[in-house]
């Protein structure tokens, strides 16, 4: 393409993009052992990831989620493929040199007698330490400021067997934290959390990453995995499949999730939701985040919306109005919340 055809239109660039992964699995088998006899759980994975991205990985309850991303640090062995970290093997690393790339949270439950929590953080500090283990100035402010941000501050003095599950959780996000990786590995980081503190363990994992911080997490999650993660590693019996969580829906890909006719998913809103019989359609007139609440309303409670009028259709609340109106021939009635629309649908009117 010379100068000319170049101004006319768009200049096309391929951009070799193997160049920026930071981790990749290729032809990876996991499982376990049964002393000589081996337990392999799926077909040989292949995946990678960026620097800088945040990673969510699903699939069922063992499925292999946890057993993956311990084989990827090696506190499990593999069974054939490859690991490669900073496109180096793992098996090239040392244990040291492996603790300074990669941190890793695990869904065990820590019991450790008379530990605090600032203790606990600090021993992410190890692999950073030189022979003796010597905690220095500089080690001390990065435990302070994870243990700030893992929202532990004003814990570091409380013993660990003294915390609450949430908390004892959030007090292994400050040690990994404190260990400064440019890869976290966190198996289920929010289980145990209450709402507020789930949402900012997640709203940490985002800052992280925008910081360059490459992170992989599994979860049982899926509103977190597809409107939060850059990519997701989606695990099925036959295969892992990754991409952008968009790229996912557009595929078909988590209708693998459940293999029910139970449960569907909704590729206008990616959510999931059981599969009910339609008592009757209905009408809504109205607008806005009325409107939209009011759908998933009728919905969840079993009828579909009409695009066109109905013999019993609702008015939502407006300026004018601000109770919901349910229509009937030539009946009304006004009602005070969609808990009381949907009652009176299904008393019948």
């Amino acid at each position: 393409m010379g100068d000319s055809e170049q101004k006319k239109g768009f200049r096309f660039i391929l951009m070799d993009i193997s160049k920026t992964k930071i981790l990749s699995i290729d032809s990876l088998k996991i499982g376990y052992a049964y002393g000589k006899r081996q337990k392999i759980l799926l077909p040989p994975l292949t995946a990678s990831a960026r620097k800088g991205e945040l990673i969510a990985v699903i699939g069922r309850n063992g499925i292999g989620k946890s057993t993956l991303l311990r084989t990827i640090i090696g506190l499990q062995p593999s069974y054939g493929g490859t690991i490669m970290i900073m496109g180096k093997k793992i098996n090239e690393y040392s244990r040291l040199e492996m603790a300074q790339q990669i941190g890793y949270i695990s869904t065990e439950v820590v019991k450790v007698s008379n530990m605090r929590v600032r203790d606990l953080v600090a021993l992410g500090r190890f692999p950073h330490t030189n022979w003796t283990g010597k905690i220095t100035g500089k080690d001390f402010e990065v435990i302070t400021e994870s243990v700030n941000k893992a929202g532990m501050s004003g814990f570091e003095n409380r013993f660990i067997s003294e915390l609450s599950d949430g908390e004892r959780q959030r007090a292994m996000i400050a040690r990994v934290l404190a260990q400064d990786t440019e890869i976290m590995l966190m198996d289920e980081p929010t289980a145990f959390l209450d709402i507020n503190s789930k949402f900012e363990v997640v709203n940490l994992m985002l800052e992280l990453s925008k910081k360059g911080k490459t992170i992989i997490f599994s979860t049982h999650d899926f509103n977190i995995a597809v409107n939060q993660a850059d990519k997701i590693w989606l695990i099925i019996e036959n295969e892992l499949t990754e991409g952008a969580p968009e790229d996912l829906v557009l595929r078909g890909s988590f209708d693998h999730l459940f293999d029910t006719s139970m449960v569907k998913f909704n590729y206008e809103d990616g959510s999931f939701s059981f599969r009910k019989e339609n008592r009757s359609k209905i009408y809504i007139a109205g607008e806005g985040i009325m409107r939209y609440w009011t759908e998933k309303a009728i919905i969840r409670a079993g009828y579909s919306v009409s695009d066109t009028n109905t013999p019993v259709f609702i008015q939502v609340p407006s300026e004018n109005n601000k109770k919901w109106v349910l229509f009937s021939g030539d009946s009304s009635v006004l009602l005070n919340s969609l808990y009381d629309l949907v009652s009176r649908l299904q008393k019948g009117i």
